[in-house]
């Protein structure tokens, strides 16, 4: 069985050598291609396959969960070329979950209903096709305010979503990861008492 580990490492050596070449005109071409991928399966865009087949390490390709691995890290690619389009900074923040992120979007405490109510579409969520939805529009409004996403650590997620028991616990942890955003400062104290 694939581990989810080695969905966060693959994706994790993809988005590095997108980092890498997105300020060449092939780079910007690659990312562009990945951005009309969006809330497509992989199956879909065979002008991504070279991108997301090559280097995959051979035992993938024969695992039978091999098409959730290969869903997780086009998902998690796709909206990392969403989430890069008309940024000059890097958009990858290293352990930045998509709580985290969407806490960013919290400037007064007016924020927070309209902001929980994105992130209810995301958690909420019953299929990976529904995740994937979701988590675009999400990140359409995480692009706008400049913050960053682990966008390996996402793919990995998305990867354990079919599993019910993974998927609470992921789901726990991004409400989680909002709201001590939200209310602790960096002193670490509770803004709520």
């Amino acid at each position: 069985m694939i581990r989810a580990d080695e969905v966060y490492k693959y994706t994790l050596r993809k988005i590095k050598y997108l980092q890498s070449v997105k300020d060449s005109g092939a780079g910007k071409g690659l990312l562009a291609e990945l951005r009309r991928g969006v809330g497509k399966h992989p199956g879909e865009m065979p002008e991504l396959w070279g991108f997301i087949f090559v280097g995959m390490p051979d035992e993938l390709f024969e695992k039978k969960n091999s098409y959730r691995f290969e869903f997780a890290v086009y998902t998690a690619l796709t909206l990392y070329a969403l989430h890069c389009q008309g940024s000059d900074r890097e958009v990858y923040a290293e352990g930045v979950s998509i709580g985290q992120a969407a806490a960013a979007l919290v400037s007064s405490d007016d924020d927070i209903p309209r902001v929980m109510n994105r992130l209810n579409l995301v958690v909420t969520a019953v299929s990976p096709d529904d995740l994937a939805y979701y988590l675009r529009g999400l990140i359409q409004l995480i692009k706008g305010c400049n913050t960053g996403l682990d966008h390996a650590k996402l793919a990995k997620e998305i990867y354990s979503f079919s599993n019910n028991n993974a998927a609470n616990s992921i789901k726990l942890s991004w409400g989680r990861d909002f709201y001590r955003s939200i209310y602790y400062n960096t002193k670490g104290e509770n803004k709520n008492g």
